[in-house]
């Protein structure tokens, strides 16, 4: 049966990417076949002579089964900033409808796997009244939720946990990433989280000098994923 999740963060810079590579890499790895989506990206860059977000392209490189970039990243935004603030910069309107539309969309391509990177944290704003939860929503997907492990994340990942329930979603797992090297109380952090987040611990990813997705997919366990 094909298994389909919605990969949020704690926050920007929490390491999504680098886990849904991840989680790319370790199922492919144990013979599945993937697909990743990132429908709204902010930041683009010319890659291979063309427009192009550097995490999207990363997913639809990584994938398993090879679809064209603008299926993998539907809504791409030039400047690296809070998606709502730069579509308003670039005369766009950004919608939870249209969102959803174009991953329901993407869904009918089929594989074992499919991963749909989101953009910031839980609720990063679309426009005044939308968040991208609200474009989630309406999708039988089960949420992954990247928790980048610095000072403040049992209160990011907490309140991130309890707004995916309140909005009547699953929380099937969590993954660790470990963003700042010298974090103090790393592993007391990790067992509170471990002891308070309602989802299983998917893996824990320690800072890596080369955070590369095959390196980081030998600390996750895709067995705990329902």
């Amino acid at each position: 049966m094909a298994k389909r999740f919605f990969v949020t963060g704690t926050d920007t810079d929490a390491g999504k990417t680098l886990i849904s590579s991840a989680l790319l890499v370790k199922a492919q790895a144990e013979g599945f076949t993937t697909l990743a989506m990132k429908p709204l990206a902010a930041g683009a860059e010319l890659i291979d002579g063309e427009q192009k977000n550097p995490d999207a392209a990363r997913l639809q490189s990584l994938a398993t089964e090879q679809l064209s970039y603008q299926q993998v990243n539907p809504i791409l935004l030039e400047t690296p900033a809070a998606p709502h603030i730069c579509a308003n910069k670039e005369g766009r309107l950004l919608s939870a409808s249209r969102l959803t539309g174009f991953i329901q969309g993407f869904f009918m391509n089929k594989a074992d796997y499919t991963f749909v990177e989101g953009a910031g944290g839980w609720l990063v704003p679309l426009n005044k009244r939308e968040t991208l939860a609200d474009a989630i929503k309406p999708l039988d997907v089960g949420v992954i939720l990247v928790v980048g492990v610095k000072l403040g994340c049992l209160n990011h990942a907490l309140l991130t946990a309890r707004a995916i329930r309140t909005q009547g979603l699953r929380l099937v797992g969590w993954v660790g990433s470990q963003v700042s090297p010298n974090m103090r109380y790393f592993d007391e952090n990790i067992q509170t989280l471990k002891d308070m987040l309602p989802a299983p611990c998917l893996g824990v990813v320690p800072f890596l000098d080369d955070a590369t997705a095959e390196a980081a997919a030998e600390y996750l366990d895709l067995s705990l994923l329902n």
